[in-house]
């Protein structure tokens, strides 16, 4: 993929410095090393970094239409290029690039913004219409390649990553507290808040059309619109599928049409495989299109219980293919990667292992590689997360109408771990804004609790005041007709699929060593027919993703495929080893605390050494240690983004090399 950039003038011609657009671009150059573009007209300037991958002598952008009224900056893949293109032609078009992006001037040409019916794959783009005067900002259905904007005054900026808004010196960088407060609620940020104020998201399918004003005092107006929205059968119409085989086929057809399409490249195309069923999958089918050559990237954690380099290594030698290249990653990792991977990410990250995940990406760049293919998705579409099926026990105690026994379950089960509980009222609230019960509320609450414990006035404030849960806004009408197993699916897919996997996990870690991710389970066509099936097809009894488990059975060893989900995590407590290491200590001192202002000193002093008391292993350790991570990751992002004050940590270089910072 690559990185965009640009603003407009909302009010006029106003022509903004070459050095603003030059800056954004600058800061973002980790997404596109290898050329650069810009458009400068008045009140108006787009700039690319790009990646080449495909199209490598003749895809420099902005690309542009036939008569140069259309121009198109764009960041990433359209996997059925060659079709495309191929379409265009016969209507008539001239394309002049062997690069994908030229099918969306000539869309845009032809159906302006039905153009996105056309558009599938992974893409954030910006298209400037010089005929019809307007600027078109779009972002694809699951929310891969990321789009952010701002509006600063009269005018409005947008780029791949918000290193590149604040760049531009337009846009000043302050915390939004309601982005903190996600953070605390989903340890993801699903949009469009941020953590920074007025920075948004632009949401997965959607598109924003600004079209600016003029001196003759025509106004400027920003619409945003919705293409595309994830969407299931109402309940009893899910299709049956009483042919296991025939599911199974068709399953099979449509994910390896979708790998297929995700190898086409003008560069080589590796894979990841931790030896988990969806990664061994994916790296089995790349291997059976491309032959046995393709390399292969796991990560070896230094902990026995962690370690999943031997079902790597087995699932290597069932396919054919060579071993696994190993990117080893130990405790102090986690503590020499946090600066850059909290820079990278540009949000507090509660996930340790996303550390892992940077540097697995730099060992891919490493071997002069560019993209790689994963397994994202296949948990989210076939529901393989272990609380589905805690949430299926606990709604089977709810037989009795009106009478709450999984919730007094519940509370009954935190109150002997000695966990703080939210008010009653506060889960009905949120199954409110959500259509109905839901799984995701017990997976994510057991960090939520942390803000009872760490929370200050100010942000205990926004959960007074807000509901975090209902800024998801589920289509509350259709939500309630569907099953509630596809009500946890929109949940993750919105929240730990696109809020965390494809950022923190994906796009932002591989991208800031020039990797390119591409997820075939990600595919619309593999998502659509996933989504029509009866739930038994994904939760079978207690066995989870069973018709991703029939289909992996025909390709990889029986080990993996009838392993149970095993979530890719990093040991939590790397921040509470003795020694401290120093930039630990200085964060969370009472004068870091204080100048921040998030966080209640007096419990976060108690509790960072209280917590070495709890026994290891229980929920009400687990439960402090999220928490502590959590403010500990905050205060970063606040010295690294909003004001450096609160600890000796060096400035991040262009290269991304910091020192190791436990020395000293």
């Amino acid at each position: 993929m690559c990185g965009i950039a640009g603003l407009i003038d909302l009010v006029g011609g106003r022509t903004p410095g070459d050095d603003v657009i030059h800056r954004m671009t600058q800061a973002i150059i980790h997404r596109g090393p290898d050329e650069e573009g810009y458009l400068q007209k008045p009140g108006l300037a787009l700039g690319s970094r790009r990646l080449s991958i495909v199209g490598l002598a003749d895809g420099q952008q902005p690309v542009t239409n036939e008569d140069r009224s259309v121009f198109v900056v764009f960041n990433g893949e359209f996997f059925d290029f060659p079709e495309r293109r191929a379409e265009l032609i016969d209507r008539g078009h001239r394309l002049l690039t062997h690069c994908d992006t030229e099918i969306i001037p000539h869309y845009w040409e032809d159906d302006q913004e039905g153009m996105f019916g056309h558009l599938q794959g992974q893409f954030a783009f910006a298209l400037w219409d010089d005929r019809r005067h307007c600027l078109v900002l779009g972002r694809d259905r699951f929310g891969i390649a990321p789009l952010y904007w701002t509006r600063q005054g009269d005018w409005l900026l947008f780029a791949s990553e918000i290193k590149a808004l604040l760049a531009s010196g337009m846009v000043p960088a302050e915390p939004d507290l309601r982005g903190i407060d996600h953070i605390f609620t989903f340890s993801a940020l699903p949009g469009p808040i941020t953590c920074f104020k007025g920075v948004q998201l632009l949401q997965a399918g959607h598109y924003l059309v600004v079209r600016p004003g003029d001196k003759s005092g025509k106004t400027s107006s920003i619409t945003e619109r919705a293409y595309w929205e994830m969407d299931f059968p109402d309940r009893g119409q899910e299709e049956r599928g009483e042919n296991a085989k025939s599911l199974v086929d068709r399953f099979e057809h449509l994910l390896l049409s979708a790998v297929e399409e995700r190898l086409r490249a003008d560069v080589p195309v590796g894979s990841y495989l931790s030896g988990g069923v969806d990664s061994s999958l994916i790296a089995a089918l790349a291997c059976h299109v491309k032959g046995p050559a393709i390399n292969t990237y796991t990560v070896r954690v230094d902990a026995p219980d962690l370690d999943e380099l031997d079902a790597a290594n087995l699932v290597a030698r069932h396919i054919g293919t060579k071993p696994p290249i190993v990117q080893n990653f130990r405790s102090e990792d986690v503590l020499n990667t946090y600066p850059l991977l909290i820079h990278a990410a540009e949000a507090p990250v509660v996930d340790t292992s996303c550390a892992a995940l940077l540097q697995l990406a730099r060992r891919v760049h490493g071997c002069d590689q560019k993209v790689v293919l994963t397994g994202e998705g296949a948990d989210e579409w076939l529901v393989g997360y272990p609380w589905y099926k805690a949430e299926k026990i606990l709604n089977a105690l709810d037989v009795i109408p009106g009478l709450p026994l999984s919730d007094w379950f519940r509370r009954g089960y935190l109150s002997l771990h000695n966990v703080p509980q939210y008010p009653a009222r506060y889960r009905r609230a949120v199954e409110v804004s959500l259509g109905g019960p839901n799984a995701w509320i017990d997976a994510y609450g057991l960090l939520a609790i942390s803000k009872l414990r760490f929370y200050a006035p100010p942000l205990r404030d926004v959960v007074l005041n807000h509901n975090a849960w209902a800024d998801l806004q589920i289509p509350m009408d259709r939500a309630k007709r569907w099953h509630p197993l596809n009500r946890g699916i929109w949940v993750a897919a919105r929240v730990t699929l696109a809020g965390h996997l494809l950022q923190a996990k994906g796009d932002r870690v591989a991208m800031n060593s020039s990797v390119e991710v591409r997820y075939p389970f990600l595919d619309e066509d593999v998502f659509s027919f996933l989504a029509s099936l009866d739930p038994r097809w994904k939760l079978r009894g207690f066995r989870d993703k069973h018709l991703l488990r029939l289909l992996a059975k025909r390709w990889v060893p029986r080990s993996v495929y009838r392993r149970q989900k095993v979530i890719f995590r990093a040991p939590l407590d790397s921040f509470h080893i003795e020694p401290e290491p120093p930039f630990v200590g200085q964060l969370m001192s009472e004068e870091s605390l204080r100048r921040t202002g998030y966080f209640n000193v007096e419990q976060v002093r108690h509790w960072r050494h209280a917590f070495r008391q709890l026994r290891p292993g229980s929920l009400e350790r687990l439960s402090v240690e999220m928490g502590l991570v959590a403010v500990v990751a905050t205060q970063l992002w606040h010295h690294l983004f909003i004001r450096s004050e609160l600890a000796d940590i060096p400035s991040l270089p262009a290269n991304g090399e910091l020192a190791p910072l436990r020395s000293g």
